[in-house]
């Protein structure tokens, strides 16, 4: 009996040292203006509801905003349909979320942020975006990182960059 305990021990520490973190990286959509309370606009909100439809599939556990309303609105259309609770993060610092992310373990999230901050997360989790700066009226880019940890080696990380909603003008 205690080598059948000792096995599914060692299994069970076996199988929990692999995994694997999946992260959405967003940054809010389109605004009304430059103020910290502003809304999204009637573009802002359509883009919102595209970001729950291309996410609402993927099992996501948790969602991250900034404490700002154009954050929490850009995730409130997700956060509804899978009923979710939206979780504040600081904006910056960015070690904040990226060391919250990191101690997670086999979950999928989104983390919604700033045009100056979505590139710094990214690459805090060891991505390699070949984005080097999102400008002012970018707001389509969804960056997905995946933080593979194996048993033996060290986490191998990969990024994928698309966009959703309805394409930002160049």
């Amino acid at each position: 009996m205690h080598l059948l305990y000792s096995f599914l021990l060692i299994t069970c520490s076996l199988l929990t040292a692999c995994s694997t973190t999946t992260v959405y990286i967003v940054r809010h959509a389109e605004k009304v203006n430059e103020t910290d309370t502003t809304n999204l606009t009637p573009a802002g909100f359509a883009r919102a509801t595209a970001l729950a439809e291309k996410l609402g599939n993927q099992h996501v556990d948790s969602i991250f905003t900034t404490p700002y309303r154009r954050t929490r609105q850009t995730a409130q259309p997700l956060a509804q349909r899978l009923g979710l609770q939206l979780v504040d993060y600081p904006a910056k610092p960015t070690e904040a979320i990226v060391n919250r992310v990191n101690a997670m373990k086999n979950k999928t999230v989104l983390v919604v942020g700033h045009s100056n901050t979505i590139l710094e997360i990214a690459k805090g989790l060891g991505a390699q975006p070949t984005l080097t700066k999102i400008e002012a009226g970018d707001f389509d880019n969804l960056l997905q990182v995946k933080i593979r940890r194996g048993l033996f080696k060290k986490s191998s990380i990969t990024v994928g960059q698309t966009t959703y909603g309805q394409l930002t003008p160049p």
